[in-house]
């Protein structure tokens, strides 16, 4: 019985391994992403969904820091917790040439921006097949839907172009991909998913309401947003 005791003995009994968090399944899945962007993608989100957001099944990081000749874009399924797709994604003309470094909110602008997204719905439009989009960071991406920033086809989002030129094209500002993977894309982002665009900008990194979660303040944003 003494045997029995020790071998049942709660305190030798093996371990459950503890569930892996929603980051570290993530980043398994995308060793590549900077571990910053992601953490920083994940807190703006649930900063978000904790003052008032709806939850989201995915949830698209663009990595700024990386060049335009990687694929800097990864789409994740959240309650899945894997990657679904990682592609080329273009900056603004404005931003850069291979690597962006200037981002803007404002109108004729021409760069892209940073920060917090909830995508809305799909259309038909110049660029076919299309997804727009709100931004919910006041002063750097808010004014996404006046600007016409929107994800799109472009066939300048070609790896030949930087055997050519050193770069992909850019766009005016949107996040556009390469056509072949713009439908899955769209698809799986529309409706209310987030995208969140990154890049170690000092500005945005001290005055994000998400990045340092102001719950009020984000509350408020949300609150008008209609998010």
């Amino acid at each position: 019985m003494l045997g029995l005791g020790i071998i049942c003995s709660p305190a030798l009994a093996e371990k459950k391994p503890k569930p892996q968090t929603l980051y570290h399944s993530l980043a398994q899945a995308a060793p590549e992403l900077n571990p910053l962007a992601l953490k920083s993608a994940l807190s703006a989100m649930q900063c978000a969904v904790a003052n008032g957001a709806g939850q989201a099944r995915h949830l698209a990081v663009i990595d700024y820091s990386q060049p335009s000749t990687a694929r800097r874009l990864w789409i994740f399924d959240l309650r899945q917790k894997k990657l679904v797709l990682r592609d080329l994604v273009a900056h603004g003309q404005n931003s850069g040439e291979n690597f962006a470094t200037q981002f803007s909110n404002r109108l004729g602008s021409y760069q892209s921006s940073l920060g917090l997204f909830r995508t809305q719905e799909s259309y038909q439009g110049t660029h076919g097949y299309s997804l727009r989009m709100d931004g919910l960071e006041p002063g750097f991406n808010d004014l996404a839907r006046d600007r016409a920033i929107v994800i799109h086809a472009a066939d300048y989002v070609n790896p030949l172009w930087s055997v050519r030129q050193g770069r992909i094209g850019r766009s005016q500002g949107c996040p556009a991909v390469r056509p072949q993977v713009a439908r899955q894309v769209i698809d799986k982002l529309k409706g209310g998913q987030f995208m969140f665009s990154w890049y170690p900008d000092p500005g945005w990194l001290k005055r994000s309401a998400y990045l340092n979660c102001q719950p009020q303040q984000v509350a408020s944003i949300l609150a008008t947003s209609g998010s």
